[in-house]
């Protein structure tokens, strides 16, 4: 369920939990994955990705753990056509207590979701959706 759509810079979240979506082909050099490719640069060139993988960075011990979302494909099909069910079970799969806040970029809503189409309000009835405590982040 969505607690909060906070406007700011989520790296000041005070959520120890971070998500955010990546391709399937692991090309994570824009938008928010490419800022957080220059905290891990591991991120950067992930090599092909599943729809539906969840690639964890950081440790327990950390301020911040990320959490990358294979949600979408930069090809047109699949684009992002079965994004909404995908950040819903990943959302609902991450080992993270139900009621612990997870700061979520509003996802699909950068400059490569408007360029391929995502559906913004579906990720977000998805988040709504999800049985975690979300707070969106948007720009």
């Amino acid at each position: 369920m969505i607690k909060e759509q906070i406007r700011g810079d989520i790296f000041q979240s005070p959520c120890k939990h971070i998500a955010f979506a990546v391709n399937t082909e692991g090309r994570n050099n824009r938008g928010f994955a490419g800022k957080v490719s220059d905290i891990y640069p591991e991120l950067l060139e992930t090599g092909g990705n599943r729809l539906g993988e969840i690639i964890t960075l950081g440790r327990q011990d950390q301020e911040k753990i990320f959490h990358a979302i294979v949600c979408h494909s930069l090809a047109a099909d699949p684009g992002w056509s079965r994004a909404s069910e995908i950040i819903e079970d990943c959302l609902n799969w991450l080992d993270i207590p139900d009621n612990e806040p997870i700061a979520v970029v509003l996802m699909g809503g950068g400059p490569i979701g408007e360029e391929m189409g995502a559906d913004v309000l579906a990720n977000l009835a998805a988040m709504e959706r999800s049985k975690k405590t979300i707070v969106v982040y948007s720009r």
